[in-house]
């Protein structure tokens, strides 16, 4: 049967897929007038609707009728692929015994291990790494599993990959490490597991920036505080910025306050001449600006020592 164009009765297959009702699954197929794996425009099969679905009685009947398992739509998405992105175990693993590719990925380089921890299905990805997914396997920005989870924010799986082997070393395309991008959404609890499990706390993006910049410049003061416990460089970007500069620019007086009381030197300027409170200022934010000065004013006032005369009162 041709699989190239839209019947009424492959319309019909991928409804009944599509809705779980597996009578209506069989008597078309039955029929003899469709194929099973007839395509839609976006060459979508009722297998991959069924398994999206979790519809696992559709699914194990496509399979026993010969659907192919590792049949992809135009981006390269398969029904596993769609199973791992929704949680639904069981239909995973009915899949994998149909011999679908654990690793069969998307245009973009997304497998089903990386939608599954995308979403924080780990018993999915526990399945997946069972049968063998790689953990190392990269999308085409270079982005792994283990960074897609940080990105996320999913700690507790986050720690399952590192007890699974997972790489806290390799980065984006950008160099951007998991590491970077935790600390840049502000997941704390990941920022944390990844110290601990040795992930280097001034690994820069291709841009310059630190996790710790990255932290600043978004406000995240949780993130902050844990980064400041391993002692980062606090160093400079390309353009002449420090951490404080991204902190004071972007209108963040408690981080500002956290790195002022942590000792980030507040008169370094950037390649335009500007200092943290010029920055501050320039942007509206004189509160900061006054702020920053004040506390200059008052940390240099206390390292000048009192005359003689004025320590005997």
């Amino acid at each position: 049967m041709s699989m190239k164009k839209e019947t009424p009765s492959d319309q019909q297959l991928h409804l009944a897929a599509l809705q779980g009702n597996v009578e209506q699954l069989k008597v078309t197929l039955d029929s003899g007038r469709v194929h099973v794996d007839c395509k839609d425009k976006e060459g979508t099969t009722p297998l991959i609707l069924a398994a999206a679905n979790n519809n696992l009685d559709c699914v194990r009947e496509l399979l026993e009728q010969g659907a192919d398992p590792n049949a992809r739509r135009l981006t390269g998405t398969c029904a596993l692929f769609f199973a791992s992105q929704g949680g639904f175990l069981d239909v995973v693993k009915l899949l994998l015994e149909y011999s679908a590719n654990v690793d069969l990925s998307s245009f973009d380089g997304g497998t089903p291990l990386f939608v599954a921890c995308q979403c924080n299905h780990q018993d999915v990805v526990a399945e997946l790494l069972a049968r063998g997914a790689d953990i190392h396997a990269q999308m085409i920005d270079g982005a792994t599993a283990l960074f897609i989870t940080a990105q996320n924010g999913h700690a507790e799986l986050l720690k399952y990959l590192l007890s699974k082997g997972a790489d806290h070393k390799m980065k984006r395309k950008d160099m951007a490490s998991p590491l970077w991008i935790a600390a840049q959404m502000g997941h704390t609890a990941v920022v944390r597991e990844l110290l601990v499990a040795g992930a280097d706390v001034d690994a820069v993006r291709e841009d310059g920036a630190t996790p710790l910049f990255k932290a600043c410049h978004k406000g995240h003061l949780d993130t902050i505080t844990e980064l400041l416990k391993h002692k980062p460089n606090v160093g400079v970007l390309k353009n002449g910025e420090t951490v404080l500069h991204a902190a004071a620019l972007f209108g963040h007086l408690k981080a500002v306050r956290l790195l002022l009381q942590s000792g980030i030197k507040a008169d370094v300027k950037n390649a335009e001449d500007q200092t943290a409170a010029d920055l501050a200022e320039e942007a509206g934010f004189d509160y900061i600006a006054s702020y920053i000065k004040n506390f200059t004013h008052e940390r240099e006032a206390k390292k000048v020592p009192k005359p003689a005369n004025e320590a005997d009162e």
